[in-house]
């Protein structure tokens, strides 16, 4: 049925995307459309991935699943720093994190546990995760915050630059240790762990990265599109940038993956739900954020990577309250709700700030 929705979207968005954006149709309206047409093509996208991943094995797999987990908010960010968004990106960066964290896993969480009172997932990978969930987030965002105060703008991008090469080379070791160095060495038999590799690719290799190819060109052509509607909506609807970038650009640029975290809980595989939470958040500090700071040098207006205070508050708080309720590997609805009611309190505060 999900499927079904998404491919009607996806044959009525594209057209209606570039009839749209050739007829200069109302703002607003080509808003909707792009959103909902980003969304249905961030399923196919999401869907191609996980046939190619069963295929190649886990290895590639896993390389695949970081290449293109977070692909959609990438190419949305790349064109929303040509356009000089600066203060859209940080926050969709921002909104990423506690998307993840808080409204993926709160729902996951909530959800998984109105059906089964208590569900389990890998302690390691959640103890491993927390570690670097704290080093992504909380060092590496917070330390050019601090030292950016006493620094003039040509020392706190060199900085940025800086940080941001160390982390992609720690995530690129990170999935080198997962993958093959430490690969199964902490895996116990949890449901979800072991029916992920007896799954059946959807489509054939070909045919997924023929989609892959196609989602993502149509994707770069509809995002480039989005972007340029950010200001004429915020004028309308009262929305500001931080508000823009923490919540609608975030939740539309990982809806797919969201719903596909939800639907795993609730079929009680853990492991997937929190990995993709987890695994997602630590993709946008580690890889996309640094990747978007070094894309940002061959623009007009480069990007430090430098928080404002309310962003980086929310993000450290966001990430000890995830790492205090999943790691003890096993949750329940109370705790997605209380997930869900700090993303709801901080998502207020955007909205007024």
């Amino acid at each position: 049925m999900v499927h079904k929705i998404f491919m009607i979207l996806t044959f009525v968005g594209v057209p209606l995307s570039v009839i749209g954006t050739l007829m200069h149709w109302p703002s607003i309206s080509l808003f909707i459309i792009y959103c909902l047409t980003i969304i249905a093509l961030a399923s196919y996208m999401g869907r191609a991935t996980e046939s190619l991943a069963i295929v190649t094995g886990p290895r590639i797999g896993g390389l695949l699943n970081a290449t293109f987990g977070n692909a959609v908010e990438l190419i949305i960010s790349i064109f929303a720093l040509k356009a000089g968004l600066i203060g859209v990106v940080l926050a969709s960066l921002t909104g990423s994190v506690l998307g993840n964290l808080l409204l993926v896993a709160g729902l996951s969480f909530f959800i998984g546990g109105l059906k089964f009172k208590r569900q389990h997932f890998n302690v390691f990978d959640a103890r491993h995760n927390s570690a670097l969930l704290i080093f992504a987030v909380i060092v590496a965002f917070v330390i050019p915050e601090v030292f950016a105060m006493d620094m003039n703008e040509s020392k706190t991008l060199s900085l940025s630059v800086g940080i941001s090469i160390i982390l992609i080379a720690l995530y690129l070791a990170a999935l080198f240790f997962k993958l093959v160095t430490h690969r199964g060495v902490y895996q116990h038999s949890t449901e979800g762990g072991t029916e992920h590799h007896e799954e059946e690719p959807e489509w054939g290799k070909g045919k997924a990265m023929l989609i892959l190819l196609a989602a993502t060109i149509a994707v770069a052509y509809v995002a480039e599109n989005l972007v340029h509607t950010f200001e004429a909506v915020g004028e309308s609807f009262g929305w500001s940038e931080l508000f823009i970038g923490v919540i609608i650009v975030a939740i539309v640029g990982n809806a797919a993956e969201h719903a596909s975290a939800i639907i795993m809980a609730y079929k009680n595989k853990m492991d997937i739900a929190v990995e993709i939470a987890i695994g997602s958040t630590l993709q946008i500090a580690m890889f996309v954020a640094p990747v978007l700071v070094l894309i940002s040098l061959m623009f007009e207006t480069k990007m430090p990577l430098v928080f404002s205070m309310p962003e980086m508050i929310s993000m450290a708080v966001a990430v000890l309250l995830a790492i205090s309720i999943a790691n003890d590997g096993e949750t329940n609805w109370f705790e997605g709700l209380t997930l869900l009611g700090a993303y709801v309190i901080m998502g207020i505060g955007f909205y007024l700030l």
